[in-house]
C-alpha cells in the first residue's frame, strides 16, 4: 500500500511538474512571437541567443519529465529506475550546460571573434546526440535513425566513393559550428526559429479550439447538416477533420480530438470498423493541407521560400478541395455499396449528438478565429502576427461556452496542452536542425541533383515519382513537418532544376510528407483511427489510402497544371480557359477513381471496369489536348453506358417483382 502511495506521489508530482513547465513554455512562447508588447509591457521579444535556448531547455525538461527514462524502466525492469533516473539526469545537464555556453559564446560573438575548440567540438556533438534520444522517446525511431545516418556521413564524408565524398574539413571547428554554435543553421538554427517565432501561436490556436467545446460542437452540427446524405457521419467526420485540422495541424492530434465521436457514430451507421477508421484518418490527415491554416509546415514554407504565406495558403486551396471531393465521392459510392440510406433525424443517435443553440455559438470559435487570420493576412500581418490577433480574439470569446464560464481553467489547461504539444514538436524540429546542418556543410543536395539527373535524364515524371516515394518513406512514423523539411532540403534542388518553381516543389514534398501518416506499414494516424474503432490496423490504413488515393494525384496534376495553384508564384500565368480545362477534367478523374477504389458505382464494378476506370483517369491528366479530350469523352460516354446498363436492370428486375404473385 505504501508503494502505491509513493508511486502515486510521484506520478501527481510529475504531472504538476510537466503541467507548470508547459505554461512556462507557452508564456514565454507567446510573449516572445508577438510582433509587438502587446502582452507584458518591457518584456520580449527578448534576443535570439536568449529565447532560443530558454524554450529549448524548458521544452526538454517538459520532454524529459514526460519521456522519462526512471519511470518508463520502472515498470518493466524496476531493478533499472536507478540507472533511467541517472540518464535522465545526464540529459538534462548535457543539454542545459550546451544551450548555457551557446548563450555566452553567441552573445560574445555579437562584440568579438570567437575560436571554436575541442570543448565547443564535444559540446555540440553530446548536445546533438541527447537531442537524437529525446526524439527517438518522443517520436519513435524513425527521424532518430535518420539524425544518427545524418552524422555518421557526415564526420565520415571524406572517405566515401563516387559524389558523396566531402572536402576534408577541420572537425573540431567546423562541427561546432555547423552543428550547434549558429543562429542559421545546426540545431538552435533558423528551423527552431521559424518555430518559436512563427508557428507557435498556430499550436496554441489549435490547442484552444480542442479545449474551449468549440471542436465538439463543429461535429454535431457537420453531423446535423449531412444527417439527410447517405454517408450521414462518414460526411461529418470530413466536414469537421477539415475545419478542426487545419487550425491543429496534427495528423494523429486530428484524430484522437474529432474521431472519438465521429468513428463510433459512422460504425453505428453501418460502415465496416476499418472503413470508419480509414475515412476518419484520411480526412484529419488531410487537415495540413487545407487552408486557410495549414498548421506548422505550411508557416515553415513560407519562410523558406520566401513566398507570402497568403499566397500559399491561396495556391494551397483548389487542390485541397480537390481531394476533400474524392472522400465525400468514396463515402457516397460505400455507402451505396453496402445500401445505407440517408437517416432524416437523430433519433438513433445518442442525445448528445442532438445540436443545440449553445453549439451555435460555439461555432463562433471556430469561424472568428479562421476568419480573423484570413483578415489579419489580407491588411499584411505576418502569419505570427495573424496567429496571434486571432488568439488574442480568441481567448474572450472562449467565454461565449458556459463550461469556460463555470471553470476559466480550462483556458490555462489549453495554453499547458499547446506547451506541451510545442515541446515534443521541438524535438524533431531539432533533429531537423541537424540534418540541415550536415547537408549545408557537405552539399550533398547538389550532389544528389546530379545523382538524379544521371538516373532520370530530362524526365520529370521519374524525378517526381522519386521525390513522391522519398517523401513517403523518409516521412513514414515522423511528423509532417520534419519529413517535408529533410525531403525538401536533399530533393528540392533535383526537382526544381527539371523547369518546375519553387512553390510547386514544396507543396509536392508536403503533400506527400503529409500522405505517408496513411501509407502502409506505418500509417500512424490510421493506426490511432483503428485504435479508437476497435478495427484491424493494417485494413483500417489500407481503406485509408484507397479512400485517400486522389491525394497521391493531386500533386502530379499541380506539377502538369500549375494554373490550378492561382497564383504567379506557380511558375504559369493564371488563365481561365486552361484553369476551367483541367479543373472540368479532374472531377471526372476523381469521380473515375473514387468510384474504382470503392469498386462499386451503380452497381458492382467487375475487375475489368475498375481498370479501365483507372485507365482513362491517367489518361484524362495527359497533358497532351488530343489524348485528354479523348480520354475525357470516352470516360464520360463510359459513365452513361453504365448508368443505362443498371437502369435497364433495374426496370427488369421491377418487371420481375411485379409479375411475381
Amino acid at each position: 500500500m505504501n508503494n502505491d502511495m509513493q508511486a502515486g506521489a510521484e506520478s501527481d508530482w510529475r504531472q504538476n511538474s510537466i503541467y507548470l513547465v508547459s505554461l512556462v513554455v507557452a508564456f514565454v512562447g507567446l510573449i516572445n512571437s508577438y510582433p509587438s508588447y502587446w502582452i507584458v509591457p518591457r518584456m520580449g521579444p527578448f534576443q535570439p541567443e536568449i529565447v532560443r535556448p530558454l524554450m529549448l531547455g524548458a521544452a526538454v525538461l517538459v520532454v524529459t519529465l514526460k519521456f522519462s527514462f526512471a519511470v518508463g524502466w520502472a515498470k518493466n525492469r524496476p531493478g533499472l529506475k536507478s540507472t533511467g533516473l541517472a540518464l535522465d539526469l545526464l540529459i538534462l545537464a548535457v543539454i542545459s550546460f550546451a544551450l548555457w555556453r551557446f548563450s555566452v559564446d553567441m552573445l560574445e560573438m555579437v562584440d568579438s571573434m570567437v575560436i571554436f575548440e575541442g570543448s565547443h567540438a564535444a559540446i555540440a556533438l553530446m548536445a546533438s546526440a541527447a537531442f537524437i534520444i529525446l526524439c527517438w522517446r518522443v517520436w519513435g525511431a524513425a527521424l532518430a535513425i535518420v539524425g544518427i545516418v545524418t552524422l555518421f556521413y557526415y564526420f565520415t564524408g571524406p572517405y566515401w566513393p563516387g559524389i558523396f565524398r566531402t572536402a576534408p574539413f577541420d572537425i573540431l571547428s567546423s562541427s561546432a559550428e555547423d552543428l550547434w554554435f549558429n543562429l542559421g543553421e545546426g540545431v538552435v538554427g533558423g528551423i527552431t526559429a521559424i518555430l518559436i517565432f512563427t508557428a507557435f501561436p498556430f499550436v496554441l490556436l489549435g490547442a484552444m479550439l480542442e479545449r474551449t467545446g468549440g471542436a465538439h460542437s463543429l461535429i454535431k452540427i457537420a453531423f446535423h447538416f449531412t444527417r439527410r446524405l447517405r454517408g450521414g457521419p462518414a460526411h461529418a467526420a470530413i466536414v469537421s477533420s477539415a475545419l478542426f485540422g487545419t487550425m491543429s495541424g496534427g495528423a494523429v492530434t486530428n484524430v484522437v480530438a474529432t474521431g472519438v465521436i465521429t468513428i463510433p457514430m459512422i460504425i453505428r451507421r453501418g460502415f465496416h470498423r476499418a472503413f470508419a477508421g480509414g475515412v476518419e484518418a484520411t480526412a484529419s490527415s488531410a487537415g495540413q493541407i487545407m487552408p486557410p491554416v495549414m498548421g506548422a509546415a505550411a508557416l515553415v514554407m513560407a519562410d523558406i521560400t520566401e513566398i507570402p504565406y497568403l499566397h500559399i495558403i491561396i495556391a494551397a486551396l483548389i487542390p485541397a478541395l480537390a481531394y476533400y471531393a474524392s472522400l465525400f465521392a468514396s463515402v457516397v459510392f460505400e455507402s451505396r455499396r453496402l445500401g445505407i440510406e440517408a437517416v432524416a433525424d437523430l433519433s438513433d443517435t445518442d442525445t448528445d449528438l442532438v445540436v443545440r443553440r449553445q453549439d451555435y455559438y460555439n461555432l463562433i470559435l471556430v469561424f472568428v478565429p479562421i476568419a480573423t487570420v484570413v483578415t489579419a493576412l489580407l491588411y499584411g500581418f505576418s502569419p505570427a502576427g495573424a496567429g496571434n490577433i486571432a488568439l488574442t480574439v480568441l481567448i474572450p470569446l472562449s467565454f461565449l461556452n458556459p463550461e469556460v464560464r463555470k471553470t476559466p481553467l480550462l483556458i490555462l489547461n489549453a495554453f499547458a496542452n499547446g506547451g506541451r504539444q510545442f515541446s515534443e514538436l521541438l524535438m524533431s524540429v531539432a533533429v531537423v536542425g541537424i540534418i540541415v546542418a550536415v547537408l549545408a556543410a557537405t552539399g550533398l543536395p547538389n550532389d544528389f541533383t546530379l545523382l538524379v539527373g544521371e538516373a532520370t535524364g530530362t524526365s520529370l515524371v521519374i524525378t517526381l515519382m522519386i521525390a513522391a516515394l522519398a517523401a513517403l518513406m523518409l516521412s513514414m512514423g515522423i511528423p509532417t513537418l520534419p519529413a517535408y523539411l529533410t525531403v525538401i532540403l536533399i530533393l528540392g534542388p533535383a526537382i526544381t532544376s527539371l523547369g518546375l518553381s519553387v512553390l510547386v516543389a514544396h507543396l509536392f514534398v508536403l503533400y506527400y510528407s503529409v500522405a505517408s501518416s496513411i501509407t502502409p506499414p506505418v500509417a500512424i494516424a490510421a493506426y490511432a483511427a483503428a485504435s479508437i474503432a476497435g478495427g484491424p490496423p493494417m485494413m483500417t490504413a489500407v481503406y485509408a489510402m484507397r479512400i485517400g488515393l486522389v491525394k497521391f494525384v493531386v500533386p502530379f496534376v499541380f506539377a502538369f497544371y500549375p494554373v490550378i495553384l492561382l497564383v504567379e508564384e506557380s511558375g504559369t500565368q493564371f488563365e481561365w480557359l486552361p484553369f476551367l480545362s483541367i479543373i472540368s477534367r479532374l472531377l471526372v478523374v476523381i469521380y473515375l477513381v473514387s468510384s474504382a477504389v470503392i469498386g462499386f458505382d451503380q452497381r458492382r464494378l467487375p475487375i475489368w471496369e475498375i481498370v479501365v476506370r483507372l485507365l482513362l483517369g491517367l489518361l484524362i491528366l495527359i497533358t497532351d489536348p488530343f489524348i485528354h479530350w479523348s480520354a475525357t469523352v470516352i470516360a464520360i460516354a463510359f459513365l452513361a453506358w453504365h448508368l443505362l446498363v443498371y437502369r435497364q436492370v433495374k426496370t427488369a428486375e421491377n418487371i420481375v417483382s411485379k409479375s411475381q404473385p
